[in-house]
């Protein structure tokens, strides 16, 4: 990949995009994490204005100064951006408390991680309606058309992907070039909506590098019985999620009505 133009490519298309939806700028979730790090300097770049939100949700403290970092620098190098911070704890435990919930519903803790997801989606788009700005994605392709690891209407629900169409290895390359600061660079991937340590790896069971491999063989035509190993363990997990997660990645299914019932 030829990072450098591949850069101002993505910079030159969310700027064109915005202008021919004569819209004002960009929204952009920021967590500490490195999709959000490079997807909202990107944004920086066009020049448009690019507002970074800090939504945490009882956040590690490690996420919360990543993204404070990040933010402060990109404040720095671009006049255009500004940030505002929306402490979204109280409301999720609100939720909670309005919500019925037991210790036996076998899903509660996936469910209550989606909700973080989707209230922050939705703060986003209360910040996109004040200020006519666009709600920008922060999924590469592995997360959105590899594995479907994202929440359905959170951080799936956005206005357009700027970086999507990157495999996650591309993304750190970028991240590089535009600076994006090395304590992003350097943390392990984690979607941070359990509260806990765990990382994107531990959920989905496989290393980025291991899904991208993954994602080359599925498009070469190869199958798990073609390897041996883990290299068959990670195929075989790849398209079990891949399969799994269409609904994410198709169009939501229309029941159209047979001319001759009408």
């Amino acid at each position: 990949m030829n990072t450098e133009k591949v850069t101002h490519y993505i910079v030159n298309w969310l700027k064109e995009y915005a202008t021919k939806a004569n819209m004002d700028g960009f929204v952009v979730g920021v967590s500490g994490g490195i999709d959000s790090g490079v997807t909202s300097t990107l944004c920086a770049m066009t020049g448009m204005r690019t507002l970074c939100v800090e939504m945490p949700i009882h956040q590690a403290l490690s996420q919360v100064s990543r993204g404070e970092e990040h933010i402060a620098q990109l404040k720095k190098r671009f006049v255009n951006v500004t940030d505002v911070k929306v402490d979204l704890t109280p409301v999720f435990e609100n939720f909670k408390l309005q919500t019925p919930q037991t210790t036996e519903d076998k899903f509660l803790d996936l469910s209550l991680a989606n909700t973080r997801a989707r209230l922050r989606m939705t703060t986003l788009y209360y910040f996109a309606g004040l200020h006519r700005y666009l709600v920008a994605g922060t999924g590469n392709k592995v997360e959105d058309f590899g594995v479907g690891f994202y929440t359905k209407y959170g951080d799936g629900g956005v206005d357009l992907s700027p970086i999507a169409d990157l495999m996650k290895s591309e993304v750190y390359a970028i991240g590089r070039f535009v600076d994006v600061p090395t304590a992003i660079l350097s943390a392990a991937p984690t979607d941070g909506l359990f509260g806990d340590s765990r990382t994107d790896e531990d959920q989905i069971g496989a290393s980025y590098d291991e899904l991208e491999w993954a994602m080359n063989q599925q498009e070469a035509g190869k199958a798990p019985q073609d390897f041996v190993g883990r290299e068959q363990e990670v195929l075989t997990l790849y398209l079990r999620l891949n399969r799994a997660n269409q609904h994410k990645m198709n169009p939501i299914p229309v029941c159209e009505i047979p001319e001759y019932l009408r």
